[in-house]
């Protein structure tokens, strides 16, 4: 029993020494200021940018027909030359054996011919008969000819047509979406697919003419820009760009989203922690620290961009000037402060944890 007691006079001591309540307390108008610097800061700028394969072939069939066949899967990687889908040639086909029956005609129609013209040049040569005579066989063999080189023209036609039917993909590369099935009605107004060379791809994006002289000096690290446009883009005030990236693991795909992301350095940036950054109609501002110790509420300008942490500020603070860095909340502006350290505004958080860690072993005393 007397040890209890000991124990729980020790413990109202801790709590008589923390301030009451196990809660020391900052004095009202304690604030932490710390004095602007500059340092050099490792920076990006990103543009949103569309993606597609170096070589985008739409595949169109070149006559109207139902889809009998589709060879090919969404994704899968074919050849120059394969067949990926087949339209009903039936009609193609006859006509093909149409042609060719009219070529059979012809050149027996030319065999005829050519008899006639070699017995007329015997004729002719035993006087027989006259020139008129072997003009006009000579005319008709020739006619023949003519009429036999029309027919195999139509046959060339007529297979060419009926190839059309079996649509083959131009060049190498992936499928992309497969929007008709098989049964389909398609004519040369319908893409059946695209097929992406995508071992490398070009990414298109806009950039404003400043940071394109910027981006020439930077690069894109694993990417390279190879075509920019000659002419600014009067509504925007962008120039487009063109970059090609690698992408041997097929990771990136034709027709998708994505962000060029370029490196830079700022060299004496003044970087500031998000925290002591106060935002209010899309507009930032911290309390600065006057030489009367009154705060003021101060807009600044920062980089677009940031790591989530901090904020490099590109206009409103300069290096020498201060600003309060914790508890921006309790203020308003021109409000007398007591300033003092990052460091002392720390020690006070930890002694004041500590005392509180006392205070709940009271309670749990009490209990």
């Amino acid at each position: 029993m007397k040890k209890l007691m000991m124990f729980a006079a020790v413990a109202v001591t801790l709590v008589s020494c923390g301030g009451g309540g196990g809660r020391p307390t900052f004095g009202d108008n304690e604030f932490p200021v710390t004095t602007v610097g500059t340092s050099n800061a490792d920076m990006q700028s990103t543009f949103p940018a569309m993606i597609k394969g170096v070589q985008d072939v739409e595949i169109r069939p070149k006559v109207q027909g139902f889809l009998t066949q589709i060879n090919v899967k969404e994704g899968q990687t074919v050849s120059a030359g394969q067949i990926l889908f087949v339209l009903d040639n039936e009609t193609y086909q006859a006509q093909v054996r149409q042609a060719q029956a009219a070529v059979n005609t012809a050149q027996q129609q030319v065999n005829t011919a050519q008899l006639t013209y070699e017995n007329s040049k015997m004729l002719h040569e035993n006087k027989v008969i006259g020139d008129y005579e072997l003009k006009t066989s000579e005319n008709a063999f020739e006619s023949a000819k003519a009429q036999l080189a029309q027919a195999q023209a139509a046959v060339a036609s007529a297979r060419e047509q009926l190839s059309f039917c079996f649509v083959k993909s131009p060049a190498s590369g992936v499928v992309g979406t497969l929007p008709f099935k098989k049964g389909a009605l398609v004519s040369a107004s319908n893409t059946l697919t695209t097929v992406s060379n995508i071992s490398s791809m070009e990414v298109y994006f806009s950039v404003t003419e400043k940071d394109a002289m910027a981006l020439s000096a930077a690069g894109l690290g694993s990417g390279k820009v190879i075509k920019m446009s000659g002419v600014i883009d009067q509504a925007t005030g962008t120039v487009q760009l063109i970059a090609t990236f690698t992408n041997p693991e097929k990771l990136l795909k034709s027709g998708g989203a994505g962000t060029i992301i370029i490196p830079r350095q700022a060299t004496s940036a003044i970087i500031i922690p998000q925290s002591c950054v106060s935002e209010v109609q899309n507009k930032k501002f911290v309390y600065t620290l006057g030489k009367d110790n009154k705060v003021k509420y101060t807009e600044i300008k920062v980089d677009p961009q940031d790591d989530g942490n901090s904020f490099i500020v590109t206009d409103g603070l300069k290096a020498g000037d201060k600003y309060v860095t914790n508890g921006i909340t309790k203020l308003n502006d021109g409000m007398e402060i007591v300033p003092i350290t990052p460091e002392r505004y720390q020690q006070k958080i930890e002694e004041q944890a500590k005392a509180m860690s006392a205070g709940d072993i009271v309670g749990a005393m009490k209990k």
